[in-house]
């Protein structure tokens, strides 16, 4: 019933006065710092409209007004150039040939009016936890991290039991870009999302979408399978260590019998050897009692009397006599040669 009777005022006074209203319903549409000026067109105008938008610095005084844009003939206009950290009066009017409206104004505060879009979010299952990455948003304007703008920013991520009430919901704050989930119930769904906080201004960014994911075996392993695995490497290293001894002293046993042969000499030819006087029996062809010969041996010790018998053997030599020097002679000879040998 209120816009029904201000479109009936605005016609009353365009017949009146012929003034172009101006627009109405001035708004700011900002996301992620890109923002857009929007309005609504005036209503029972007939004639050709354009629009102007200005901005004026309200940090700056006495700053005057500019034309961000002008001759439009949509009713908005991109404000995203404007720098993010100002403060600004916008203003907007319609204008017909050589008529145009009264300026229709709003204040618009980049950082404070913008809205912190969602982030991007993976969720990855693993040893009974949820692994969660998150990043972003970005300015639109620089596809610059909107953290960079904020200083201060936190990930808030909520968590809970799939089909569980608002009761069962978990949060957790963290200003890194990735969290572990744990102490979760094994084999069971989560749900997450995760949204920017920005406690210095005072903002909460937008919930990203719902991840659910399945949580694995929770990690931990049972006392048994741990006992388990202790006595049976203590079997394996009882049972080893012994074998690898025995294999080894076999290896070298093997490998010095074939690079190094060793010869034992009979035991009996030791024995043998062992006894000196029976060594010269070893390589004799003949026994020894062959190599003994046996002579008599005379000795004359006075000189003159063994000139007289030589001069007496001498005149009474007979050919017996001769037969028997001769084979004194021969014996003397045998028995000579024989010690030689």
């Amino acid at each position: 019933m209120a816009a029904l009777w201000c479109a009936l005022c605005s016609c009353l006074l365009l017949c009146v006065s012929g003034k172009v209203p101006k627009p109405q319903n001035a708004r700011i549409t900002s996301v992620n710092l890109r923002s857009i000026l929007q309005w609504d067109a005036p209503r029972f105008y007939k004639g050709n409209i354009s629009y102007t938008v200005q901005s004026k610095s309200i940090n700056l005084p006495g700053d005057t007004y500019e034309n961000v844009s002008t001759n439009l003939r949509l009713t908005e206009c991109d404000v995203s150039s404007l720098s993010a950290y100002g403060d600004y009066i916008l203003q907007v009017r319609a204008e017909s040939e050589n008529d145009h409206s009264d300026w229709t104004t709003i204040r618009f505060k980049p950082m404070d009016d913008t809205i912190i879009g969602p982030p991007d979010v993976k969720v990855k299952s693993e040893s009974g936890s949820l692994h969660v990455d998150f990043i972003g948003p970005f300015a639109e304007r620089d596809n610059w991290p909107l953290k960079q703008y904020y200083g201060s920013w936190n990930y808030r991520i909520l968590y809970w039991k799939n089909g569980s009430t608002a009761s069962g919901v978990t949060h957790v704050d963290t200003k890194h870009n990735t969290e572990i989930l744990s102490q979760l119930e094994p084999w069971t769904i989560y749900c997450i999302q995760v949204q920017a906080v920005i406690p210095e201004w005072n903002k909460t960014g937008e919930l990203s979408e719902v991840l659910c994911e399945k949580t694995t075996h929770n990690g931990v392993t049972p006392v048994w399978i741990v006992v388990t695995i202790l006595i049976g490497s203590m079997l394996v290293v009882v049972i080893s260590v012994p074998v690898c001894f025995f294999l080894v002293l076999y290896l070298y046993r093997l490998t010095k019998h074939v690079l190094c042969p060793s010869y034992v000499f009979p035991q009996h030819l030791k024995e043998f050897l062992n006894k000196p006087s029976s060594g010269s029996q070893i390589f004799s062809p003949v026994p020894q009692e062959e190599h003994l010969f046996y002579d008599k041996l005379t000795v004359i010790s006075e000189e003159s009397k063994s000139h007289s018998d030589e001069t007496g053997d001498e005149a009474s030599k007979t050919p017996e006599h001769l037969q028997d020097s001769e084979q004194e002679d021969s014996d003397s000879r045998t028995v000579s040669v024989s010690e030689k040998a």
